[in-house]
């Protein structure tokens, strides 16, 4: 008889991840899941403070662990810096979770080049690129078909969406054009690293939020009237809660997901299928 219990088939205990932009957010969410669970985790980003006081309160969680890396990814040497910080410990990780974003809401007429779009596409897309090319051999190293290595791109149902005014996450007359943008990259791109990383025993799967507390949506509850506020409308009266994110992160890193690959997994209460306002990014 096989063995479907959930500490089997959940399992991630002694798996190595790495999780970028884990100093924050869902990033911290993905990363809590993991080491609560018993795998050793390393954040990156780049506020070695913030990384610092996250890694302290998540090794007194155990029975994982927790590292950070200082880490700029929005270039390829960042990326490559990065890569060889945790070579320079690992001769093989398990689970990498590309979660390191950022957003930027300006008028249409108005938007900012550099900013706006140059380093929020190099962040939001390229840095996923550059980190899984670096990080493939350490992940197909001693993968099998049942046994696989991950990725786990954090994407955004705002990349399914085409409306880019956001009122509640930018400010009334702006718009989240290059965000938007990005994650329907993101998207592809999964679909790509899946199909050219599957013969090499590696999935890579992408999860697409909806509104979550996060630094990113500080804006958003701040001004919106908090978590009530922002689930106005909402067919599920609520906002994503941390227990969300991590439900997914642990079936994407599990023995549960090994026959897994190429998905997009909407992770919103029903509410970009349901057309709910509340429930855009």
């Amino acid at each position: 008889m096989s063995d479907f219990t959930i500490p089997n088939i959940f399992n991630v205990s002694g798996k190595i991840a790495v999780v970028t932009g884990g100093g924050s957010g869902l990033g911290t969410m993905i990363a809590t899941a993991y080491v609560q669970n018993g795998a050793k985790v390393y954040i990156a980003s780049r506020k070695e403070k913030q990384l610092r006081e996250v890694s302290e309160q998540l090794n007194k969680l155990r029975p994982g662990s927790c590292e950070y890396v200082v880490a700029d990814l929005t270039s390829k040497a960042g990326c490559d810096r990065l890569v060889d910080a945790v070579k320079a410990k690992e001769t093989k990780i398990h689970i990498l979770v590309n979660n390191s974003g950022m957003s930027w809401g300006a008028p249409f007429d108005n938007f900012p080049e550099k900013d706006g779009w140059d380093r929020l596409l190099a962040l939001n897309v390229k840095s996923i690129f550059y980190a899984t090319v670096g990080f493939a051999p350490l992940l197909a190293k001693d993968a099998t078909n049942h046994d696989p290595g991950r990725v786990i791109n954090i994407s955004s149902i705002a990349g399914l969406s085409p409306v880019a005014g956001s009122t509640k996450l930018a400010g009334s007359g702006n718009g989240l054009w290059s965000y938007n943008t990005s994650k329907a990259a993101v998207n592809h791109l999964t679909s790509q690293l899946a199909v050219t990383l599957g013969p090499q025993f590696i999935t890579v799967n992408a999860v697409l939020p909806g509104v979550f507390p996060s630094k990113m949506t500080n804006y958003g509850f701040k001004t919106g009237g908090g978590a009530k506020g922002m689930a106005q409308g909402h067919p599920w009266g609520r906002v994503g809660e941390p227990a969300d994110m991590a439900g997914v992160a642990l079936f994407l890193a599990s023995p549960a997901s090994s026959y897994v690959t190429g998905a997009h997994i909407v992770l919103d209460g029903g509410g970009l299928i349901s057309g709910s306002a509340s429930a855009r990014l």
